[in-house]
């Protein structure tokens, strides 16, 4: 087994060197890939500095903020070109906890999709206001009626793919970048059929650094959401 974690990054200075020694210490057979946008703060030079005496970390540096789409598709075809069998997306930031990284590789031995999911035992979030709980609680149920997807968390960003459904999916023709982009992942592969799979974590809110969630981001996810069922109905998804 060869997995790959796929960690973007942009002004992660504060956390990176500790979120890739915590995950690191997960699995021998972990390789991490960081995609860094062009931080100011250099997080791209400290990733660096870990790749002089650890073979498993590898970096890709984009010239600019290109967004957590497409930083994802170009990891996810780096996974594909390397021989990778699975496939893990995490945040820098400590929201998810790199100690849940070998129970969602175990999980996908037996699932096509594994998705570190915040409410499918209750709700399971730590320090967050109750205004953005009560978004994001509302979002996944929105997200829910409008695809039918039987997902309860399909904005969750800890998740882990095996190597088969991203060589069934067209990552070129992803239409999101945002957290949208992970609405849409799942999506196209619920409707190719692909095993999917909750698991449940503990979501706890950045250690360091700033959020980037925006107005823009959210609004991105509400239209997406009927923009692929619409496709699915035109055949222009499946």
């Amino acid at each position: 087994m060869k997995a790959l974690l796929i960690i973007p990054t942009y002004n992660e200075i504060a956390n990176i060197k500790n979120i890739i020694t915590a995950s690191l210490s997960q699995s021998p057979d972990l390789y991490i890939l960081v995609i860094d946008d062009n931080s100011p703060d250099g997080t791209a030079k400290a990733v660096k500095e870990m790749m002089e005496n650890e073979p498993h970390i590898n970096l890709i540096e984009r010239p600019k903020k290109m967004g957590l789409g497409s930083a994802y598709v170009q990891g996810f075809k780096y996974a594909l070109n390397n021989d990778y069998d699975y496939v893990l997306e995490m945040d820098a930031d400590f929201s998810h906890n790199p100690a849940d990284i070998p129970r969602l590789l175990e999980a996908a031995k037996k699932y096509d999709v594994v998705i570190g999911s915040r409410y499918c035992q209750g709700v399971n979030i730590i320090n967050w206001p109750f205004r953005r709980l009560l978004i994001s609680y509302f979002a996944s149920k929105y997200v829910r009626i409008i695809t039918g997807m039987p997902i309860k968390d399909p904005t969750s960003g800890f998740k882990c793919f095996r190597r088969r459904v991203l060589e069934a999916i067209d990552l070129d023709s992803i239409l999101s970048d945002g957290y949208a982009f992970q609405i849409e992942m799942n999506f196209r592969a619920w409707v190719k059929g692909f095993t999917i799979y909750e698991i449940p974590i503990v979501f706890t809110e950045r250690r360091d650094g700033v959020s980037k969630m925006s107005r823009q981001i959210v609004w991105e996810a509400a239209w997406m959401v009927w923009r692929l069922q619409i496709m699915k109905l035109l055949g222009k998804i499946k």
